[in-house]
């Protein structure tokens, strides 16, 4: 059944409304289900740079026979992230949207002609992305007041005022019969936020074995949103929450792993990476370091690690401790290092940052190219000299990074994980005068208190599989080429 008219009319004004009522009504970055055996490969795209901070069941039908079924999507690399295909609705409509560890709710743009994005002027790159048509769909319907999660996407303090204000009576309410239509909802993104209603369609993934295979998931959630604000295109949400895909598809219990492909395949159409959900995610992973997985009792949607400090050059090299609240939370919640793959780059506090920084330039003979910082908005930035001679096929700009020291960063539970090289510092431009200028792409947290201590971000990802073994709740990490995992994956094929 089609939603009604009213369906696409209500965005406008409900944004205006709400950009007041924010504090009251807006879902901050959230971060028990059966098992099930079969597995999940999906594809990533490379996109986003915001910080994102910590708020929150249902199982959808899957129709597929018992065996196992792996699934496959390509996962593409853009400027900002990294992007997958939702194919949602009958028949089914080819959605792309950000996977995003640090939230739990899948949204996509609605409507082709109505959906609004304020201040996207930066973001005109993404324009042509599809929308989703939810009277294009026979399969879409409006979720209601019934629902799990209606409560879930509310941020209320109280879970039953939104639907009581749409009309429903207490006693319905209690009994969770009520089949009023779910009240639209306001989420917030750091800097964005968007509002839509919540629906629920059919979503198609594709097996691993034979693309013209497809797992058909019945009723599953997402907002439909008709206006945004700083968020053109939709997000896939990765979080622990009810409402996250891996939840919907039932492996919230097993895990999920990602190889993300470095930054010069961004915007290639031609090369994907490996994201994995289910059993296959997480099997035969004895030879991984593996760190634990950290519980924020006020924020438990999250990832969280624990640092203990990071170390420059050879393994040998001194270890910079940092503080323990980037291991330990508060009695409010704040602390730890939230790992995010909607984050671009390593946040990092102060004065732990500048003490890094400190470190780096004692050791650094180069020239610091400081025009380039004011520019950029990098902390450290410097002249490299370029390698003339090509050696065992090396490209310049790989060859080029061993002149800056290695980063090692230090976890809990004695991993040690060695950045590959270009996830530290990356060239600005293209060489002149036989040097290139390279910057080191960390931040600094912002001032405030509130929120995680450090962001691990996705940039410091790149060619790493990173595994979320929810069963045993732990983190691992490998380096390895993504490229050619996506390879063995058969990511790439046409």
């Amino acid at each position: 059944m089609a939603p009604s008219s009213m369906f696409d009319n209500i965005f406008s004004l409900f944004l205006f409304i709400s950009l007041f009522s924010i504090a009251h009504n807006s879902h901050a970055r959230q971060h028990t289900t059966p098992k099930t055996s079969d597995s999940l490969v999906l594809g990533l795209t490379n996109t986003r740079t915001t910080i994102k901070l910590p708020k929150e069941s249902s199982i959808l039908n899957l129709k597929v026979s018992s065996q196992t079924f792996d699934m496959l999507e390509p996962l593409k690399e853009v400027r900002d992230g990294y992007i997958i295909s939702l194919n949602l609705g009958s028949p089914p409509q080819v959605i792309q949207v950000y996977m995003d560890t640090g939230s739990d709710l899948t949204w996509v743009p609605c409507g082709n002609l109505s959906f609004n994005c304020i201040d996207c002027q930066d973001y005109t790159i993404h324009s042509s992305m599809s929308r989703y048509s939810p009277l294009q769909s026979s399969s879409c319907v409006r979720d209601t007041c019934a629902s799990q999660f209606c409560i879930d996407v509310h941020s209320s303090d109280n879970p039953y005022d939104p639907c009581n204000i749409a009309g429903c009576s207490l006693s319905t309410l209690m009994k969770g019969i009520c089949s009023r239509p779910c009240p639209s909802f306001v989420y917030t993104y750091g800097e964005g936020i968007v509002s839509g209603t919540l629906t629920r369609d059919t979503l198609r993934v594709h097996g691993t074995t034979d693309r013209d295979v497809t797992r058909e998931v019945s009723n599953f959630g997402f907002g439909c949103v008709g206006s945004s604000y700083r968020e053109p295109i939709g997000i896939a949400g990765f979080g622990k929450g009810s409402l996250s895909l891996p939840s919907q598809l039932g492996f919230i219990q097993k895990g999920f792993s990602h190889c993300f492909l470095p930054f010069k395949f961004a915007d290639n159409p031609n090369v994907s990476s490996p994201l994995v959900v289910g059993d296959l995610a997480i099997s035969s992973k004895e030879h991984m370091q593996f760190t634990p997985m950290l519980t924020n009792p006020m924020y438990p949607n999250y990832y969280y690690i624990g640092l203990v400090g990071i170390s420059l050059g050879t393994a040998s090299g001194s270890l910079i401790q940092v503080s323990t609240n980037l291991r330990d939370f508060d009695i409010s919640g704040n602390g730890g290092m939230l790992i995010d793959s909607g984050t671009t780059y390593t946040h990092l506090p102060q004065p732990f940052y500048s003490q890094l920084l400190s470190e780096l330039e004692s050791v650094i003979n180069h020239p610091r190219a400081t025009e380039v910082e004011a520019r950029t908005g990098f902390d450290l930035c410097f002249r490299v000299p370029c390698i003339n001679n090509i050696t065992n096929g090396l490209a310049l700009m790989d060859i080029d990074d061993h002149l800056l020291p290695s980063i090692t960063f230090h976890f809990m539970n004695n991993v040690s994980l060695v950045l590959p090289q270009g996830n530290s510092f990356y060239a600005m431009g293209a060489p002149r005068n036989s040097t290139v200028v390279k910057c080191l792409l960390f931040q600094s947290m912002d001032d405030e208190e509130d929120g995680p201590a450090g962001v691990f971000g996705s940039f410091q990802q790149q060619n790493v599989e990173v595994v979320y073994d929810m069963e045993n709740q732990r983190i691992g990490f490998q380096t390895m080429d993504c490229a050619s995992s996506s390879a063995f994956q058969q990511l790439n094929k046409p």
